[in-house]
C-alpha cells in the first residue's frame, strides 16, 4: 500500500552499531535543564532536585502492535513516543527524557531507519523530551521497538490508580473509540490492496479516524490545565487498551464499584458515521476499542463546577461503593455488567 519512493538502499552493515548510532541521533537536542549529560556514555545523568522521578517503559513488535503494510516508519516513531509520554502524563506529571532501543532486520536499510528517526525526532520537540540514551542490535522477527519515558512531579501532585472513593466523578479527556475504528479502517483498505494491488485506497472520508490510529497524541496539557482549574484527580490512568479495561483498573485498585453511562461518551461524528457504515455498534467500540492515549480520570464530587463545560473534559459515569458492582449503564436505563474486553497482546 506504502510505496518506497526511495531508490537509494544504504546497508546498515556499512556503519556498525556504534556509527549508526551517531547517524540517528546527531538531530537530537537538549530541551531539560535536568538533562546533564545524555547520549555518549554508559548512561544518561538527570538532576531532578527535590522532583520525583515517574519511569515508564512499553514494548512495539511488529506484527503485534504494528503493521507496517499502512503504518509509515516516521508515523511509527512519533506514535511510539507519544503511548510512552501519555504514561506519564497518566500519573499527573511532566515527561522530559526517553531512550529508545531498536531491534532490526536486515530487511530494513539505513534510509527506513532514518525514517523511523525524524519520527521519533519530531515526537521529542513536540511533547518537549530529551533523547537520552537506548540500545540497538539485530533482530530475526522483524522490527522491535522498546522506549523508556521519563517524567518529573512534586510527589504532592502525582496521581495514583488507586485513589477513587464513592461519589467522585468520573471523567474522560477528548473522544474515544476513533483510534480502533480507524485500524478498522486501514485493516479494510489492506484486505482491499492485497485482492487488487491497483486499488489504490481513499482515505479521504476516514482523515480523523486513520490520524487517530497512526498519529496519537500523548494529553501532555491536561496537568497544566488541571492545575489552573485548581483540580486535582483523586486516581488517573491513559486508555491504551480500552475505555472498559482502564476503568476497571481503577476500580480494582481504589477497590470501588462504577456506573459508567453510554449517553454521556464522547464520541467524534466521524466516527459514528464509520460505525453506521460498517455496521458495528459504536458505544462497543467507543469503551473497548483502545489505543485513545487520552485520560481517565476521578475528581472529588465539589470540583465538577470547576471542569462544567470545559471542552477537554466529558463527565461520564460516578463511582459508588464495591459491592454494588461495576456498570456500564444504557440509553435504556438498564445496567449491564462492565467486562474488560480491551485488547489483549497475549491472545493467540
Amino acid at each position: 500500500m506504502l510505496e518506497d519512493k526511495s531508490p537509494q538502499r544504504t546497508s546498515l552493515g556499512q556503519l556498525g552499531e556504534f556509527q549508526l548510532i551517531e547517524h540517528l541521533t546527531k538531530h537530537f537536542q537538549i530541551n531539560q535543564p535536568s538533562t546533564q549529560f545524555g547520549i555518549g556514555d554508559d548512561a544518561a545523568v538527570l538532576d531532578f532536585g527535590t522532583q520525583k522521578t515517574v519511569i515508564s517503559t512499553d514494548l512495539l513488535i511488529e506484527g503485534v502492535h504494528f503493521d507496517l503494510a499502512y503504518m509509515p516508519l516516521k508515523h511509527l516513531g512519533y506514535k511510539a513516543v507519544a503511548v510512552n509520554v501519555s504514561d506519564i502524563c497518566a500519573m499527573n506529571a511532566t515527561p522530559t527524557q526517553i531512550t529508545v532501543s531498536i531491534a532490526v532486520s536486515n530487511r530494513f536499510p539505513l534510509e527506513a531507519l532514518e525514517e523511523l528517526y525524524a519520527g521519533i525526532t519530531l515526537a521529542s520537540k513536540t511533547f518537549k523530551v530529551d533523547v537520552v540514551g537506548g540500545d540497538t542490535t539485530s533482530s530475526q522477527k522483524g522490527l522491535i521497538l522498546s522506549i523508556t519515558a521519563i517524567g518529573t512531579a512534586k510527589e504532592e501532585d502525582i496521581v495514583y490508580r488507586n485513589g477513587a472513593k464513592p461519589n467522585d466523578l468520573i471523567v474522560v479527556t477528548g473522544d474515544i473509540g476513533s483510534a480502533y475504528m480507524g485500524l478498522q479502517v486501514l485493516e479494510r483498505e489492506k484486505q482491499v490492496f492485497l485482492v487488487n494491488p491497483n486499488n489504490q485506497p481513499d482515505l479521504e472520508p476516514y482523515t480523523y479516524l486513520v490520524e487517530r490510529q497512526l498519529k496519537p497524541e500523548a494529553r501532555t496539557d491536561i496537568k497544566e490545565l488541571l492545575e489552573k482549574l485548581e483540580v486535582k484527580p483523586t486516581s488517573m490512568i491513559d486508555i491504551s487498551d480500552g475505555l472498559s479495561s482502564e476503568l476497571l483498573h481503577i476500580c480494582k485498585a481504589s477497590n470501588v464499584g462504577c456506573d459508567l453511562y453510554e449517553e454521556k461518551l464522547p464520541v467524534d461524528p466521524q466516527f459514528i458515521s464509520t460505525c453506521e457504515e460498517f455496521n458495528i455498534d459504536g458505544t462497543t467500540l467507543a469503551i473497548n476499542g483502545g489505543e485513545d492515549y487520552e485520560l481517565l480520570f476521578t475528581i472529588n464530587l465539589e470540583d465538577f463546577d470547576k471542569i462544567k463545560g470545559n471542552p477537554n473534559f466529558t463527565v461520564i459515569g460516578h463511582i459508588i461503593p464495591q459491592e454494588n458492582g461495576c456498570h456500564l449503564v444504557t440509553r435504556a436505563h438498564t445496567k449491564i455488567p462492565l467486562k474488560a474486553r480491551g485488547w489483549n497482546a497475549l491472545e493467540e
